[in-house]
Order: structure tokens, then sequence, then C-alpha cells
């Protein structure tokens, strides 16, 4: 939000009572629900009463982002970029993780994940959890994941009974064509039955013109939310295996379409995937071999004894 309040300050654009942007001026744009159409007075609000010039899924992807970037203390702090800023929680006490960074006595910068509760309250025990470490064994659970046929599989089935949720006017539009066309077929029926008045004929054309507005709707229904194939998810879902964990781009990649949650205990670390039942529960003793061997950077040596968690 500052860089865009310096980018219109830079541009000249003024406020609507001519004065510069501030964060605050930026922060009213960003979350004017009257961009959308709404209309509010007091506690009533009135949609599509103003002409919209913002689209709702653009909006609601902004306040959400805003909300996100909120969830995500101290953020602003790190140089580096931390991977799961968001999506790491605490599972000790559930509040957020959240980049830390500090120089030991060699000079070095070590960066870690605190728990928001220890750092601010000092209310949770959690100690922090070597970055590094920690994004290597989401990001390679993640691949694993892609890996997996039968969690492709799920993921695909998602898709499809989302598409058919979300899409409520086409089987709508579809229903009332189906009808229309029942109900002309029954108007020539009744004309090769003999039954031809003025009232058959207006019907008839009144169905008919009907019928090409409904096939109108649909085409531009489809058009507008076009439905993916199965095949064609599938298809696009595997391309991720060919991503390369070292790549930094193609990591935020897995990460951010992938990742829904992870909860760090002393014991485990709990991964949540975006699609039903992806769920991943990764015993921490099954990455002792990779502590040991020094490459991990873990924490582990100094970790509390494991929680007794139901």
């Amino acid at each position: 939000m500052k860089d865009i309040m310096n980018w219109l300050n830079r541009q000249g654009v003024k406020t609507g009572r001519n004065r510069v942007f501030t964060y605050g001026s930026v922060h009213t744009l960003l979350t004017n629900r009257r961009y959308i159409g709404e209309n509010r007075f007091q506690d009533m609000v009135v949609p599509d009463t103003i002409p919209i010039i913002i689209e709702k899924e653009l909006f609601d992807r902004v306040q959400e982002k805003m909300a996100k970037n909120r969830r995500a203390p101290a953020r602003h702090k790190a140089e580096d970029d931390y991977l799961l800023t968001t999506k790491l929680f605490c599972g000790m006490c559930g509040a957020m993780m959240f980049g830390e960074c500090g120089t030991g006595r060699n000079k070095v910068v070590h960066h870690y994940y605190k728990c928001y509760n220890a750092k601010r309250t000092h209310s949770c025990k959690k100690k922090t959890v070597r970055k590094v470490w920690l994004e290597d064994l989401v990001v390679n659970a993640t691949m694993e994941m892609l890996k997996d046929d039968q969690a492709i599989d799920a993921i695909v089935e998602m898709v499809m009974q989302l598409q058919d949720q979300e899409n409520t006017t086409l089987p709508l539009l579809e229903k009332q064509l189906k009808e229309t066309e029942t109900g002309i077929q029954n108007m020539l029926n009744a004309i090769q039955a003999g039954i031809l008045t003025s009232s058959t004929k207006e019907r008839l054309e009144a169905l008919e013109a009907q019928k090409k507005e409904l096939g109108i709707r649909i085409t531009e229904e489809k058009l507008a939310k076009p439905k993916l194939s199965a095949d064609f998810v599938k298809f696009w879902l595997t391309r991720f295996r060919k991503l390369n964990p070292q790549i930094k781009s193609h990591r935020e990649t897995l990460v951010n379409t992938f990742v829904n949650a992870i909860y760090l205990y002393d014991d485990k670390v709990l991964l949540t995937f975006n699609y039903k039942e992806g769920t991943k529960t990764i015993s921490l003793d099954d990455v002792a071999t990779l502590a040991a061997s020094g490459e991990s950077g873990s924490d582990l040596g100094c970790f509390a004894p494991p929680l007794k968690t139901a």
C-alpha cells in the first residue's frame, strides 16, 4: 500500500479533496464498496444501485490480500523472503509464526520462524525453527504429494465438483431451454392433430423466440465461464511436477498453489493442502537422518520433549 501511495503521488494524482495520497487514503480507496455498486446508508446496504467500475472478484481478491498482510506481523522487517508467511502456525498455541533473523557471534545472519505469542507476550514456549530446513521440508512434501496419482485424482474431482457448484446460472438456463423445447413439441403435436388457431400460432412463435434467446444466453454463459475438462485439469496439475524445488519462483508457486496451512509441533509437522482430505502428517523422526547429517540446519537438537497430543 505504501508503494501504491508513492506511485500515485509521483504521478501527481490527487484525492477527491485535491490532496496528496496518504496511507489512510489508499486504504479507503481499496476498501470503498461503492466501486462494486453497493450503496450504504447506516446499516442498510443496497447492491447494484451505483455504476460498477470494479469487478467484485477483483475487489474480493484485494480484500483477501490486505487481510493476509494484516495477519503477517513484522514481515516487512525481514530482508529475506519468508516463504511460509501467513500459512505457518504454532502447533502449541495456534498463533501465526513469522520470519525473524539474528546475527551470531561470527557475524553470520540466521533466519528463523518464531511463534508470535512466544515473541510478543511470552505466553508460548515454542522455540524458533530455522527457515531453510522448514521451507525445504514443506516444498519437498508438496512435490511428493504432486507425484501421488491418487492425490492428483482427488484434486481433479474437487475441481469438477466446484465448477458445478459455482455456476448456478447455466443449469437453470439449460432447464428452461429443455422446458421450452418440450412446449414447442407439444404445439407441433397439436398442429398435427388439426388444432390450429391464432393463439396456437402466437404461442408457437413466442416459444421459438424464447428458445433462440435461451440459446444465446447459454452460449454467452459458457464463453464467460468455460468449463474445464477433467483431462485438462489433470494435465495442468501434472505440469507442476516439472518445477525445480531449488528455484525460488518455483518454490513460491508450489506453496501458494497447493499449501493451505502448516501447523508446527515439537514432534511433527501437519500440512493441509488445498483439496479435500489433503492432510499429511510428517513425524520429525522421519527426517532425523537428514537432521543428523548436518545438511538441514534444523534446531531439533535443542527442542523441548515432544508434546503429548491426541
